[in-house]
């Protein structure tokens, strides 16, 4: 997934970018993009933060709730609820045939129906396409006491992290490639204790890099600091480490094609608009 983004990335800027991932685990994957610069990465970052759109619950009809959260607070509770996301499946409202009025190609129904004592859990909720689910079903809505009722019909759609938060796939976040140099392997002793992120070791008494662990450097400067002269760190203009956390909807690598059909559609937008001039 992750070359088709790179692919894009490249047809973009008419140049060669590297792209080597660091670590993919789950939710999370990082990388370092290099061959680019910092307009592109932070424009990379908006785009996923505001413009790939996932699914979450936009309109809730209450039909009975006797839990101590009042409908307004229920219902973003709700709303920001992580949902399995199915892009082929879903437009967004403004570009479907029904022209947002909402029907079946851009929306799906969720319900939750139960009279119980204790948490409701997001499990509960019951959903008309399997593919739209809550992401962590034990995910907790509210708490019920003595066999209390609570009812609701959810009406789900894809939108954008621009439009709401609830929107929005996950963090996303970048910091330039750290470059971290010993000048002076004797005085420079103290960063060995002073790093946070143990970006320094002891060689035979003296302070080095510890080259598996420079990538963890976060510019905090604490070692130039306290080690004057001794220890110099700095970032790479082309190069940068960038890192997602995705909430569930959607997979990481799966973020980065979206954001980068994103670029190139408004791109192509851009285009059109100076066509016209």
């Amino acid at each position: 997934m992750i070359s088709a983004g790179k692919k894009a990335a490249n047809e973009v800027e008419g140049c060669k970018m590297d792209i080597k991932i660091l670590d993919k685990k789950g939710n999370n994957l990082s990388f370092i993009i290099s061959k680019t610069n910092a307009a592109f990465v932070n424009t990379l970052r908006r785009l996923i933060i505001d413009e790939v759109p996932t699914m979450a619950m936009e309109d809730i009809e209450f039909r009975k709730n006797d839990s101590v959260l009042y409908d307004e607070m229920l219902a973003h509770r709700l709303g920001l609820i992580p949902l399995t996301t199915d892009l082929k499946g879903y437009n967004l409202p403004e570009k479907c045939t029904c022209k947002g009025e909402g029907c079946a190609k851009c929306q799906v129904e969720l319900s939750l129906k139960t009279k119980a004592t204790g948490i409701i859990e997001a499990s509960k909720i019951k959903t008309k396409d399997p593919k739209i689910k809550p992401v962590y079903e034990e995910m907790p809505i509210t708490k019920l006491l003595n066999e209390q009722e609570l009812e609701f019909i959810a009406i789900a759609r894809l939108g954008k992290g621009k439009e709401h938060a609830k929107w929005s796939p996950g963090l996303a976040f970048f910091k330039q490639t750290p470059i971290v140099q010993v000048k002076d392997p004797d005085k420079a002793v103290d960063a060995v204790k002073i790093c946070p992120v143990d970006v320094f070791e002891l060689r035979k008494g003296k302070a080095a890099v510890n080259k598996d662990n420079e990538l963890r450097c976060h510019h905090c400067m604490a070692c130039v600091d306290a080690c004057p002269g001794a220890v110099e760190v700095k970032g790479d203009n082309t190069s940068f480490v960038f890192t997602i956390e995705s909430w569930g909807q959607l997979k990481p690598a799966t973020i980065v094609d979206q954001a980068m059909v994103q670029f190139n559609e408004k791109l192509e937008e851009f285009k059109q608009l100076i066509s016209q001039l």
